[in-house]
């Protein structure tokens, strides 16, 4: 598929995978959006029907309105089906190359409506900004770019990176435009991945969840997608689902109450169980890639090995068949579960039953080795045995090992099973494959230790202690968020300019410095705030107070200067009148950020002005100077780099 990733910047736009293109996701995505816009129409034809029914009492209305219901129902029924059959398309996701290897679950992206922030945007900024909202018209095209191309984000690390762009914009987009007083008018639609069911809010917590979700399902992608017969391609695959199973829990934790089903923590909970099963499979499979080496104390690890791909599976199923996770998981995924679940377990003691019928305990092997290992296999020796007995005793070892091939034997059958009662299966042609070659090594296992003259054995093989060296773990993404430059920081600092904040519209000020006074100080980082003001001073007079914010010197902005720029700017009026445009915080708590001074304290303070705080140069000799300042020479560039100068 062809994809770019842009940079952000006003002369580009980020771009995902094309929608449009004639591959298998992007065809599934297509009709995963269509049949969502489907199931969405016949909800609100049903939910207008039963607002009728509610309403009226005329018997003859309530008849139509109750076939007008089934019918709506039945249609549900069908798109519901259609929907469960695409989220078994488990094909499209998995590696062209791959052979030899069982299919994988990988987790479809979660569907969204288009969203136009223009509008709401542009009123918002010119209502709490006081700036015309047409001038940012290039930003939020760039936002909405960046959010278009994550419907569709390339299967591969550009894809990840994508949506974690654009969950990083997320929070900076919250705080300048979403307040919590004051609502946006903007809805964001998610269609529930499983049942097709929209969910609608005007908040950022479901577009935050699901973008989440999004990037958890596209590691689960990756991880079907890599080459399961090299190693590097099993190492992939192995990162691809714990960092997919650490997303899932970190979306759990951190999204409590989200009301899109699949993003319950009932849900999440079976989905991170199911990611890490995948990646412990896919360790199963890297451990025996090289091969397995035909010897007694190997063949008990690979099947220790095998059992705990059985428990972790056993586990995932036992979580999809539960109400009510199993109304809206596809069948499918719980019958590849209890497939994988018996075929792992049939694995296990067709690799016990190996070691025993294989391998006789020779003069040259390590008897205490090989006693310790398979006591470590067992939970419950058969009644009446040992493991020495079992290592010793020619007849005692072909008889468990007798037992635990029909084990085998009984597992596959049952996978094959159940893979015949599931329709969705029945394309699966290499998983059959894969099912009938493990049946039949069993079945040759068997004949090849079945003596015509002996008596049936009705010994049960014992239950195999699941073991790993290597425990598939949850890993914490690292590319969840990235930094970013906030599209809108043309509007101030965030901390001072933002959805929270209530302040007056820019204001004119006129200040003329006299003998190269102005009357005020400056403090704060970028912007800066005006402070010891003096109430007699000519910009007092025009309306400039204590606590204000300068956000523009004559035609220069200066919401993101500090004290040293906005200074320089004053210095180069000298004695000219120079107009400031200032705001006011409204907020009561704006008002603890200034602690106002006295008339006679901000004389007193500036005649023990530290050597921090800055006046203007005068050519006045003669010691008339106002408040009876002392006249101290112009700063030196050095002054400047304090920022934290007053002025």
């Amino acid at each position: 598929v062809s994809c770019v990733l842009l940079t952000l910047s006003s002369s580009s736009r980020s771009q995902g995978c094309n929608p449009f293109a004639q591959t298998g996701r992007s065809k599934l995505q297509n009709k995963r959006a269509s049949l969502n816009q489907q199931i969405i129409k016949q909800m609100r034809i049903r939910a207008g029907a039963e607002n009728l029914l509610k309403a009226t009492s005329n018997n003859k209305v309530k008849e139509m309105v109750l076939l007008e219901l089934s019918y709506v129902n039945s249609n549900l029924q069908l798109l519901m089906g259609q929907l469960e059959g695409l989220n078994s398309s488990v094909d499209v996701y998995q590696n062209t190359q791959d052979t030899a290897n069982i299919p994988l679950i990988a987790l479809g992206l979660k569907e969204t409506k288009e969203v136009d922030f223009s509008t709401h945007f542009k009123d918002f900024i010119l209502q709490h900004y006081s700036e015309d909202g047409n001038s940012y018209e290039e930003e939020i095209a760039d936002l909405m770019d960046l959010r278009q191309a994550c419907r569709t984000p390339s299967r591969n690390d550009a894809g990840v990176e994508l949506l974690a762009k654009y969950f990083s914009h997320l929070p900076l987009i919250e705080s300048r435009f979403f307040s919590p007083t004051h609502h946006t008018g903007i809805f964001f639609t998610w269609y529930d991945s499983f049942t097709g069911v929209p969910v609608c809010q005007q908040n950022l917590s479901l577009e935050k969840a699901s973008i989440f979700f999004n990037m958890a399902a596209l590691y689960s992608q990756i991880g079907t997608r890599s080459d399961r017969q090299t190693i590097t391609g099993l190492e992939e695959a192995i990162a691809s689902f714990q960092i997919a199973a650490g997303t899932l829990n970190q979306l759990k934790e951190t999204y409590t109450h989200t009301p899109s089903y699949d993003l319950s923590p009932a849900m999440l909970s079976m989905l991170i169980r199911l990611m890490l099963a995948q990646a412990q499979e896919c360790l199963f499979e890297k451990i025996a890639l090289p091969g397995i080496r035909n010897q007694f104390c190997p063949l008990m690890k690979m099947a220790q090995e095998a059992a705990k791909v059985t428990e972790i599976y056993d586990q995932v199923h036992q979580s999809m068949i539960q109400m009510p996770i199993k109304d809206n998981v596809p069948l499918f995924w719980s019958t590849m579960a209890q497939i994988k679940t018996n075929h792992y377990r049939s694995m296990a003691h067709f690799f016990v039953a190996s070691a025993l019928l294989d391998h006789q305990l020779g003069p040259n092997d390590d008897e205490d080795q090989q006693e310790k290992t398979l006591s470590q296999v067992y939970d419950n020796i058969p009644e009446g045995r040992t493991p020495l007995d079992i290592l010793k005793k020619q007849d005692e070892r072909q008889c468990v090992g007798k037992a635990h091939i029909r084990r085998a034997i009984q597992g596959h059958e049952e996978a094959l099973r159940i893979y015949g009662l599931c329709p969705s299966l029945n394309s699966l042609e290499l998983l059959h494959g894969i099912l009938k070659a493990s049946h039949q090594r069993s079945l040759n296992k068997y004949s090849e230790n079945e003596k015509e003259d002996e008596f049936p054995d009705y010994t049960e093989a014992p239950d195999i202690v699941p073991k790993t060296e290597h425990k598939a773990e949850m890993e914490v993404p690292t590319t969840t968020k990235v930094k970013v430059a906030d599209f809108f920081q043309r509007l101030g600092p965030l901390s001072v300019f933002s959805s929270k904040q209530r302040w007056t519209a820019p204001r004119t000020v006129r200040v003329k410095p006299e003998d190269r006074d102005v009357g005020f100080n400056l403090k704060g980082d970028a912007p800066v705030q005006v402070v010891s003001l003096d109430p007699l001073c000519p910009a007092a007079a025009d309306g400039l107070k204590e606590g204000d914010y300068i956000v523009a010197v004559g035609e220069t902005d200066c919401k993101w200067l500090g004290v040293t720029e906005v200074l320089r700017l004053l210095r180069d009026a000298k004695d000219e009148e120079i107009e400031m445009q200032v705001v006011t915080m409204m907020d009561s708590m704006s008002s603890k950020l200034t602690k106002k001074s006295s008339f006679l304290s901000w004389g007193l303070k500036n005649k023990l002005k530290s050597a921090s705080t800055l006046s203007l140069p005068t050519d006045d000799h003669s010691g008339s100077l106002p408040w009876n300042k002392p006249c101290p020479t112009f700063p030196s560039s050095s002054s400047y780099n304090n920022d934290s100068a007053l002025y």
